[in-house]
């Protein structure tokens, strides 16, 4: 049972309505880190881990896109994704610079998604 189904109609299109914002989002970025955009080569090339780490991080953000837009996966690609943004935001903040903003608000997004859709535990049948 996941807490998805306590949530009223407005609170279940809202996260639905941030599930499908972040997909789009998340699609489109990774798409352009997998298509080797010139701006994600620099960025990576910033990074120094290689040009590996691009395409790892563009599958990880198309994968990520896709969970959430499957009602029976969307807390695991809120989760992926928050950290993936999580770790974003200590790439800006630690080794390339720039503006964490974007990745701040992916993140606090991906993990609202992922919050409101978290598995609850099942209460344990009594037996008298």
């Amino acid at each position: 049972m996941t807490s998805s189904s306590s949530l009223s109609p407005l609170q279940r299109r809202i996260v639905w309505g941030v599930r499908i914002l972040l997909a789009l989002a998340f699609g489109a970025a990774g798409a352009a880190k997998l298509a080797g955009v010139p701006q994600m080569v620099q960025v990576f090339d910033a990074i120094g881990f290689g040009q590996w780490f691009r395409y790892v991080t563009g599958v990880v953000e198309v994968g990520g896109a896709l969970l959430l837009l499957v009602p029976a996966s969307g807390f695991f690609g809120g989760l992926l994704l928050a950290v993936t943004m999580a770790c974003a935001v200590a790439t800006h903040l630690v080794l390339i610079g720039g503006n964490p903003a974007p990745a701040i608000v992916l993140a606090l997004l991906s993990a609202f998604v992922a919050w409101r859709l978290r598995p609850l535990p099942r209460l344990a049948a009594t037996t008298a």
